[in-house]
């Protein structure tokens, strides 16, 4: 380019008036395409502006005809197309350096830089801000992770007997999170108060008595369940397994009356309160579970804490925020019990177990060895609850990092604070991870330049073990614009049970980033291989339910967020000691000799996730996977068209509506392929209209307050596709239950849950299909 602008300069005879210099000028909403151009003019200290000095003023002007012009023009066409071709030889050498840093085979900062002439003619380059792509990004939060720090959180719990939520410990470890997050220096950090009612142990233990001429205390545990009804009952023991719909079937076809009767069965497969709610619906006057069957004998004489209400959130302001101006409005949830529950520990079981002389258990029931199902002579059980209610204020912790282009859109962290025990596995990994990446991530954005597009919140949530209070309450409090602005939340609790097993609860907008970040996350088990080696290829399959006391629940099916809980576990042989007073750090280090290791992992897993979301253009929300979900279940639909057409109906219009809604992702999909992605304005509108995809999923039929989670895959009630199925199984079994005008109604709100979510994926209304 020197010797095309000399050329230049000698054939018109003259010195250059003004030069251009150019600066690559970082832009407010991150785009580093604006080339700014700043002309400057030489200021001439003789003679006019432009006039060479060394001619005469009277000298006429040189003579030229047309030829010479001609030939001059093309000699300067020449010469600029020379100059473009040095200048693009020049510019693609450096952009291949470039990629050369992006495959990793080059070791370069990949700073752009801009270049141009100082007054004393020397080439010089100006940096301009650091860009971080996506490869370095991901490696930079893995090398900042520090597995220390994450020691230094666990020793925060040691010695504390409890973490309950609402007393003194609590707001201690509130407070010190608070502080921590002001300490790494978010942007914002602010407290969130709620008021709730919440249920403690009584003044007077609660007591189980084996009634057998005479009374026989069997135990007096300090250990209680939530919202458990207070009173006293008595009643003959039968133990029903785990307590499911199946478990209480196949009493059912023994020809057992289970009314007046006090069930007993094992923890495990689904919640607490789920079990209680099947023994209520037998017409069981009290209930009773022990932790299930362990490898670990130090566990046997341990008694586990709980709750009982099939529900998550404040059970006395159903569908209203514990916001102190609520004051407990004259309702309360339909998921309390209504009847008095109590926990034992094992040794208790085997105890009772031994009084018992009825049918044996079957085969696949056995948790303690000699366990009876039913008691064939006179004797009872009693139980005695004497709980009490409190009113208390609890609090969450949030923190944020805002996005430089969209701080209004924002993915959540959020981990669980209180605990009834210690709290090690129950609290204490999540709350050590959610530290852990505010650390790192904010180090990022303060140090290494790091400017996400979108928001990043962590929160500490309250109220955990009462069933997702704090989270719950938060949602309801904001739930008008949550789910407009919260694109994901990622669940930090109970990460770390053990070590041989994945375990993936997500929704199927989240499977294919999840898939993707699992190719580049080390086993922490084995450090050659992935942790897509690990799951397998058909990891999808054992994606395993979220149940409601997980608090990524509520986000998913009361919010319509997507949602993902990720973390390790021992299929079979489960941590004997999560939510008893047991839950030590000492306790879970002896479940797996990996403990920071794996949290290490986790948080890789979780921190991937957080950044792929806010770092990329576009959302990485796979919508095209609900296409698939509807395919599967219309596939299922398909034996019972005899029986449906039998009363009159047809399942075509369901059909029509899983087309549709494919018809509606192919076209979007098809919109962003051939959008402008620097346009902000249309990526924000594609952006929303992925983010709605699971929201629109979630019933319009139906009342928040009555029917709180009303997501038709992953929601509880009559409105969902699987309660939908389960009804067709009973009309075609001819079973007389059959409530044939529900299933009129399941079939209708079904069809038009999804034939509008597919009219909202399309965006506008005069693009939508009107076939139905």
């Amino acid at each position: 380019m020197d010797h095309a602008r000399a050329a230049i300069t000698n054939l018109f005879s003259g010195e250059p008036t003004s030069y251009t210099r150019f600066s690559i000028a970082r832009q407010t909403d991150g785009d580093n395409s604006h080339v700014e151009m700043n002309l400057a003019a030489d200021e001439e200290e003789g003679g006019e502006i432009g006039k060479p000095e060394h001619l005469h003023a009277s000298m006429p002007p040189p003579r030229r005809n047309g030829k010479n012009l001609c030939l001059i023009i093309m000699a300067a066409v020449v010469l600029l197309l020379i100059g473009f071709l040095i200048g693009y030889l020049s510019y693609r050498g450096r952009m291949q350096r470039v990629n050369r840093c992006l495959d990793g085979s080059g070791n370069c900062e990949m700073t752009p830089t801009a270049s141009y002439y100082s007054d004393d003619g020397m080439e010089e380059e100006v940096l301009g801000p650091r860009i971080l792509y996506w490869p370095e990004l991901r490696n930079m939060l893995s090398t900042k992770l520090a597995t220390p720090c994450f020691e230094t959180s666990m020793r925060q719990r040691e010695g504390k007997n409890s973490v309950e939520a609402g007393k003194t410990e609590d707001e201690h470890t509130a407070s010190y999170i608070h502080d921590q997050f002001t300490r790494f220096r978010l942007d914002d950090v602010w407290n969130d108060e709620h008021y709730v009612r919440l249920q403690d142990k009584g003044s007077s233990k609660n007591q189980v008595f084996i009634v057998e001429n005479g009374q026989e205390e069997l135990e007096s545990p300090d250990a209680y369940v939530a919202y458990s009804k207070n009173g006293t009952v008595t009643g003959k023991p039968i133990y029903v397994n785990y307590g499911r719909q199946e478990d209480f079937q196949q009493i059912r076809n023994m020809g057992v009356s289970m009314n007046g009767a006090i069930i007993i069965f094992r923890a495990g497969k689904i919640t607490l309160a789920e079990k209680v709610a099947n023994a209520k619906k037998e017409g069981a006057v009290g209930a009773l579970m022990f932790l299930d069957f362990s490898k670990n004998k130090k566990a046997d004489s341990y008694v586990p804490f709980g709750h009982a209400h099939l529900g998550t959130g404040d059970p006395f302001t159903p569908g209203f925020p514990s916001f102190n101006h609520t004051q407990f409005p004259p309702v309360e949830s339909s998921g309390l019990p209504h009847i008095p529950v109590q926990t034992i520990s094992r040794e208790a079981a085997a105890r009772l177990f031994g009084k018992m002389d009825g049918d044996p258990c079957l085969l696949d029931w056995i948790g303690i060895m000699g366990c009876k199902v039913t008691v064939n002579k006179n004797m009872t059980v009693k139980l005695t609850v004497n709980n009490v209610m409190v009113d208390r204020k609890i609090l969450n912790i949030f923190g944020v990092i805002k996005g430089f282009e969209e701080p209004d859109r924002y993915v959540v962290l959020g981990a669980q604070r209180d605990s009834w025990g210690p709290g090690a596995a129950k609290a204490g990994v999540g709350t050590a991870i959610l530290l852990e990446l505010a650390r790192v991530i904010s180090d990022m954005v303060k140090n290494d330049d790091y400017k996400p597009r979108r928001s990043i919140i962590f929160a500490s949530w309250s109220g955990g073990e009462y069933g997702a209070v704090g989270a719950t309450e938060w949602l309801e409090g904001y739930s008008t614009t949550l789910h407009a602005k919260a694109f994901t939340y990622i669940n930090l609790d109970t990460a770390v049970l053990g070590s041989k097993d994945v375990k993936i609860s997500a929704s199927p907008l989240l499977y294919s980033l999840l898939e993707t970040v699992m190719k580049r996350v080390k086993d922490p088990a084995k450090d050659s291989q992935n942790l897509y080696s690990r799951v397998g290829s058909d990891w999808i399959k054992r994606v395993v339910p979220l149940d409601m006391d997980n608090a990524a629940y509520p986000f998913l099916a009361y919010s319509g967020i997507p949602v993902v809980s990720f973390g390790f576990y021992d299929e079979g042989d489960e941590y004997s000691f999560l939510g008893t007073t047991e839950d030590t750090l000492a306790n879970l280090k002896e479940k797996t000799d990996k403990l920071y290791l794996l949290m290490r992992t986790v948080t890789e897993v979780a921190g991937q996730v957080a950044l792929r979301l806010t770092h990329d253009h576009e959302l990485f929300l796979d919508f095209d996977r609900y296409s698939e979900e509807l395919l599967s279940f219309q596939e299922q639909l398909l034996p019972f068209e005899p029986s449906v057409k039998a009363l009159g109906l047809t399942l075509n219009w369901l059909y029509f509506a899983r087309g549709d809604f494919q018809r509606a992702a192919h076209a979007l999909r098809g919109d962003i392929a051939n959008s402008d992605r620097e346009n902000r304005i249309v990526r924000r509108a594609l952006n929303d209209r992925m983010m709605k995809v699971e929201y629109d999923f979630l019933s319009p039929y139906l009342s928040p307050k009555d029917v709180p989670f009303r997501h038709i895959f992953f929601g509880k009630g009559s409105h969902t596709l699987k309660s939908l199925l389960e009804n067709l199984k009973q009309l075609k079994a001819n079973d007389s239950r059959v409530d044939l005008k529900e299933v009129k109604e399941q079939l209708a709100l079904a069809t038009w849950t999804i034939k509008g979510a597919a009219n909202a994926l399309v965006g506008d209304i005069w693009n939508t299909d009107n076939d139905i």
